[in-house]
């Protein structure tokens, strides 16, 4: 059996035998019934997710997968694709706002090269770097396919390596993204998949004027017209309107959730990536949290369709894993009210009249 397939194996649904013991203690709390809301509802999902009623979530990553897209050759991103090569070094030198934010959290970051159009250089030795390069970027999508099946199994089955490999040193996984022009091919996997309108999914991006989203638009219209995926058939989905950071992001949320790691998911791209290792594997939605709602319209309509309501709203856009670091810290607060809080019996204080 094929890694993809070992992996698909083990991934279980939530254990509901956990959930219901979280349940009863967070129901038992010194404080009004439920009065910290969705943080309770988080205690009991990674109850569920880890198996544990002390579920560990000290040790944090947030993997940027980074990769670039031919469908630039449409002017769909103000930003040359060489920002990308460019990005990289800046996450390496610690100088995005991922690694801002991640510093807040005590969160590691890991950038993983999945296909960028360039040459990392001067990364040798560097263990915040992972080299899992599918082609120096996808073709573009416009005009037929952006990659082969062959090369979005190859990206899927990197993802999942790189789980499999983190998942010995960390315990909470980040989901996050790098790529010039990857709002497209997530909003194409979006529009292919929910049935929404492209005009409906899709965003400004990195900026566009009226002009500009028209255009992009246009083009998102054209990519799906002319490959034709079936939303039914995530490879033929991948493999015409995806990326390789998209795949890595699949594959990385398919490999945590076969150890029963928690993936916070980030924003639009990453939501992208979720839809697909979703349609390859539906247990493991049971192991994704979305983080934040994205500001690109799309993000909406993707997280309905997973049935995910984001942990925070504050109208960010960058990407990178800055929403899923962020979320860590709920994720932390979820654990400590289940795990530190005393029941009324333990703190011998009385109760509520019924």
């Amino acid at each position: 059996m094929s890694l993809l397939g070992k992996t698909i194996a083990r991934i279980q649904p939530s254990d509901e035998s956990l959930r219901s013991q979280a349940k009863q203690r967070l129901d038992l709390l010194t404080m009004p019934h439920w009065a910290l809301g969705r943080l309770m509802d988080l205690a009991i999902d990674l109850a569920g997710m880890t198996g544990s009623m002390k579920p560990a979530v000290d040790k944090r990553v947030v993997v940027t997968m980074a990769g670039d897209h031919g469908v630039t050759a449409e002017g769909v991103s103000k930003y040359p694709k060489e920002v990308t090569v460019q990005m990289v070094h800046n996450f390496l030198q610690g100088g995005a706002g991922i690694n801002a934010i991640s510093r807040v959290v005590n969160a590691d970051v890991i950038v993983v090269d999945m296909g960028v159009a360039g040459e990392i250089s001067g990364v040798s030795g560097n263990p915040s770097f992972l080299s899992r390069k599918i082609a120096l970027g996808t073709k573009n999508m416009a005009v037929g396919p952006a990659m082969t099946r062959d090369e979005a199994a190859k990206a899927v089955q990197a993802g999942i390596e790189v789980a499999l490999e983190l998942c010995f040193n960390y315990n909470l996984f980040g989901t996050g993204d790098m790529g010039i022009g990857n709002t497209t091919p997530s909003s194409a996997i979006v529009a292919a998949i929910t049935g929404a309108p492209p005009e409906q999914v899709t965003g400004r991006g990195t900026g566009l004027d009226d002009e500009q989203f028209k255009s992009k638009v246009s083009v998102i219209e054209r990519i799906l017209e002319v490959n034709r995926p079936d939303a039914k058939d995530p490879w033929d989905l991948l493999s015409k309107v995806g990326g390789f950071e998209i795949a890595g992001i699949a594959g990385l949320i398919l490999g945590a959730a076969s150890m029963r790691k928690p993936v916070l998911i980030d924003g639009f791209i990453s939501t992208a990536g979720a839809l697909i290792a979703q349609g390859l594997c539906p247990a493991s939605a049971d192991y994704m949290i979305s983080a934040h709602r994205s500001v690109e319209q799309g993000h909406r309509i993707a997280l309905d369709h997973l049935k995910k309501q984001p942990l925070l709203d504050l109208d960010m856009r960058l990407g990178e894993g800055t929403g899923a670091a962020l979320a860590m810290s709920l994720v932390e607060a979820a654990v400590r009210i289940l795990v530190e809080v005393a029941t009324f019996e333990e703190a011998s204080v009385s109760q509520a009249d019924k």
